[in-house]
């Protein structure tokens, strides 16, 4: 009698639980071929739209684990077991979560939008933040930077992309703006034309925009120049040094003085 009675409670358990049990397994196999296929469709898109490959590979990766976790859910609720609670304790979880990690949320937010949007890309000379650098690496949380003296610049995104940025790559060419002061002796037209030769003989000076030598200012103690020469944006420091350093040798050359700050001191004699 006892035995038959054990066979009879786990034959009621049988019919009771083996549909829940067949139905939550025949929801998982098609949830799961679902989901795969959904992916594919997703990757496909992200392909299209030339996201980029760090930010693609999270995003599958999020979605891929959030579609799964629908899933377990649904499972569950499928097998008689309740999920509100379940559910509740993800979400509070989850909100603990973004509550402590409210920053890296923000950077992570800021990369998303900077590899969306792309304002730049790697191996663009930017200025953001204060710094100035080619961009090395774009990752989901901070964007590293080579500085102008070999210096590693990291930068968080969330800074990054709520502030101005400046891309000197994007138009291929750059203006170096220059100043130069000589002597109120002497000749406007020689001092022009000799500023203009040492642009001219520069290889490294687009000729198209054209360079331009003007009278900045009459300062105090000399005639100011502005020598605006362009150039392609990986030359702008090698125009920037050897237009200054070439500019001396030929006003030398001509005879053209450079002055010099000087202070006159005046003696009261009792």
């Amino acid at each position: 009698m006892e035995t038959q009675k054990w066979i009879d409670k786990g034959y009621d358990l049988i019919v009771e639980f083996a549909p829940k049990v067949l139905a939550a397994i025949l929801i998982w196999i098609i949830g799961t071929w679902i989901i795969k296929m959904l992916m594919k469709g997703i990757k496909k898109a992200m392909t299209k739209a030339n996201y980029d490959d760090s930010l693609k590979k999270f995003l599958l990766n999020l979605l891929n684990w959030i579609f799964k976790i629908v899933l377990i859910l649904v499972v569950l609720g499928t097998m008689g077991v309740e999920t509100t609670s379940f559910a509740a304790i993800l979400a509070a979880a989850g909100l603990a979560i973004g509550m402590a990690l409210q920053g890296s949320l923000g950077n992570f937010a800021g990369g998303v939008l900077i590899m969306t949007f792309k304002p730049f890309k790697i191996g663009d000379l930017i200025e953001a933040q204060g710094q100035i650098g080619v961009v090395k690496e774009i990752e989901i949380f901070t964007t590293k930077l080579t500085g102008l003296s070999n210096r590693e610049i990291i930068i968080p995104n969330g800074a990054l992309s709520n502030g101005n940025i400046i891309n000197f790559t994007t138009e291929g060419t750059r203006r170096v703006d220059l100043v130069f002061g000589v002597s109120y002796d002497a000749d406007i037209k020689q001092t022009k034309e000799v500023l203009m030769n040492v642009l001219t003989s520069n290889p490294k000076v687009l000729q198209e925009p054209a360079p331009a030598v003007t009278v900045l200012e009459l300062a105090d103690s000399s005639v100011n120049f502005a020598v605006r020469p362009w150039c392609k944006a990986e030359h702008y420091w090698d125009v920037y040094f050897e237009v200054t350093e070439n500019t001396k040798e030929a006003l030398d050359a001509a005879g053209i003085e450079i002055p010099y700050p000087h202070s006159v001191e005046i003696q009261k004699q009792g």
